[in-house]
């Protein structure tokens, strides 16, 4: 009969492994949930075979993430082993690269690796706080717990990053549309005008021979302005890929007016709630530091972060050093010293996130109520200034015939 080496958690939440010898895996599963042990890992000893890393066959969403981090929980909670779990999750998935990532983490937690190591494979899916909040969870017997809190983190993190879109995408359309329109205006229309003028031989006033000169310009250069824009695109991307380009381009976008405020508000919230949501499942406050840092997803954001990490190692508290970056506001930094000394940090760490998305919410409102009359008047000046222009020298010589 062949023995398997198992590891679960009690009703009570302590963690238990050791060595059963059972006719299969199904049946040393039904015997220690008799025992009111919920299994987390049974292998066969002699086959613990390492099991290869599939490839990912397509980009995950946060959305998808979100929605299998809550049916997770909801199915561990429910007493579900770990193994089933995976298949279940992995059988139902539309996406076909999730779909192979889970089943890839269920080969390997079948192989004998815990489920956090399991999901290391795959960083691109998996971040590093996802597994070190799930590596958290298995250690101290509260995985549904621990998915539960990320589940509710990340589905914050999609509202935020809405947010952004919100605040972004209206007006860089409507700006993209307009320049699109006045582009087509003077590359097609402008010139019919401009020959009909010349026939006429009218004396131009000097807003119509600003529109046909910058009509002349796009249809002789026009290709150099697009391949221009384009060099300037990419080469913009790829000076954002350095350190400095990215810290410079980051630091630019956080003082820019109406749009930097947003943004230092939105970095300030993922800050809080990321540190909160780690310190509440047991990640020590310098590891949780480090990956703050790493997903704040803002090159100033995470130098300050990291320069906290440094005083925390040598000994200080977090307000102080946090304080001294100069980067968030003075009542973050009361808050969370007052969360340091009644220790109850993450706590106080999660309030102030709270407060922040509902200051995110309203900054985009009035964002978008700001911005609105003022790409009317841009869509006004600019679109109505071009039309207007090319109809004067016609009012001027329909003047002239009726005098």
């Amino acid at each position: 009969m062949p023995q398997f080496e198992f590891r679960g958690t009690t009703r009570a939440g302590a963690v238990i492994s050791g060595t059963r010898t059972a006719p299969s895996r199904e049946a040393l599963d039904a015997m220690l949930r008799r025992e009111q042990v919920t299994p987390s890992r049974i292998v066969e000893k002699g086959r613990e075979v390492a099991i290869p890393k599939p490839r990912i066959g397509g980009k995950v969403s946060t959305k998808e993430l979100a929605v299998f981090t809550r049916q997770f929980s909801v199915m561990i909670d429910a007493g579900l082993p770990l193994v089933q779990c995976l298949e279940i999750l992995a059988s139902q998935q539309e996406n076909k690269g999730f779909q192979t990532v889970l089943t890839g983490i269920r080969s390997s937690v079948e192989g004998g690796s815990t489920l956090a190591n399991a999901m290391r494979q795959y960083p691109k899916v998996f971040d590093d706080l996802f597994t070190n909040m799930v590596e958290a969870g298995e250690t101290g017997g509260i995985l549904d717990g621990i998915l539960q809190r990320l589940s509710t983190y990340i589905e914050k993190a999609v509202k935020l990053a809405r947010a952004v879109k919100s605040a972004l995408v209206y007006p860089v359309s409507v700006v993209l549309i307009a320049i699109g329109v006045v582009a087509l205006l003077l590359w097609k229309v402008v010139p019919i005008f401009a020959n009909l003028f010349a026939g006429l031989e009218v004396a131009l006033p000097l807003p119509t021979r600003i529109v046909i000169g910058a009509s002349d310009a796009v249809v002789s250069f026009g290709w150099i302005v697009v391949l221009g824009g384009g060099l300037f695109v990419y080469g913009t991307r790829q000076y954002y890929q350095t350190p400095k380009g990215r810290y410079r381009i980051d630091k630019i976008v956080l003082y820019m007016p109406l749009i930097g405020e947003l943004m230092r508000k939105i970095a300030v919230a993922r800050f809080t709630r990321t540190l909160g949501t780690l310190i509440t499942s047991g990640v020590p406050i310098i590891e949780a530091l480090n990956i703050t840092a790493r997903t704040s997803g803002n090159a100033v954001i995470e130098t300050a972060i990291m320069k906290v990490r440094h005083a925390v190692e040598q000994g200080r508290t977090i307000v102080d050093p946090l304080r001294e970056t100069g980067v968030f506001p003075n009542m973050v930094s009361q808050m969370i010293g007052v969360g340091e000394q009644t220790g109850a940090l993450d706590t106080m760490l999660q309030k102030i996130a709270d407060f922040y998305e509902d200051e995110v919410d309203a900054a985009v409102g009035d964002l978008l109520t700001a911005l609105e009359p003022a790409i009317i008047l841009f869509l006004g000046v600019i679109v109505g200034g071009v039309v207007v222009s090319l109809y004067l020298p016609l009012f001027a010589l329909i003047g002239q015939l009726a005098g």
